[in-house]
């Protein structure tokens, strides 16, 4: 039996799930989401609680018994409080700005690097006044803001010398020693 598989989920006040055959839309505060699971899984809800339960033993069944408990305990949790990401930007005049429904990156290109927020996501800076480094991604849906955050540090991802490009605030970047004169 799958350990993450078999846990149930607790919905909260203000939540409303509602679940037709293997599709499940989740309604809440933040936003709804809606999404469609294999059929080698039931999705039951009882006692306020969603149950995630499989029909066999075979190993793909066993995989898609934790990913569809992961995936329904994300979107409610999406709908109820939200997920963010935050960016930070490190370099000598590197710095981000919002305009609009774009961010604005200066990150040592010739020009600045413009990217489209998309729909369904916020985006807000801190810093202080001139050191506008940190950005943060927030949203109801995990994917989206997640592949938004990968797309927005591939622009500029850190390099191992001087630690400068844009990295998530828990990220370790492991530094190498530079060149050194052979005497």
């Amino acid at each position: 039996m799958s350990r993450i598989g078999k846990l149930p989920i607790e919905v909260p006040k203000g939540v409303d799930v509602n679940i037709t055959k293997n599709k499940v839309t989740v309604k809440g505060p933040k936003g709804t989401l809606e999404k469609e699971f294999l059929p080698e899984v039931d999705i039951l809800m009882e006692d306020n609680k969603i149950l995630v339960k499989r029909h066999g033993d075979t190993g793909p069944k066993k995989a898609v018994h934790g990913l569809t408990r992961a995936l329904l305990a994300n979107m409610v949790t999406g709908v109820s409080t939200g997920f963010s990401k935050k960016l930070e930007i490190h370099g000598v005049g590197y710095k981000v700005g919002l305009s609009g429904k774009k961010i604005i990156l200066n990150v040592g290109y010739s020009n600045p690097v413009e990217v489209e927020i998309p729909k369904g996501l916020e985006c807000t800076i801190e810093g202080s006044k001139g050191k506008e480094n940190i950005l943060i991604i927030s949203g109801h849906n995990n994917e989206q803001v997640g592949q938004f955050s990968a797309d927005v540090r591939k622009i500029r991802p850190p390099e191992p010398y001087k630690g400068k490009g844009i990295r998530y605030s828990n990220e370790y970047v492991r530094r190498k020693a530079g060149k050194r004169g052979v005497k």
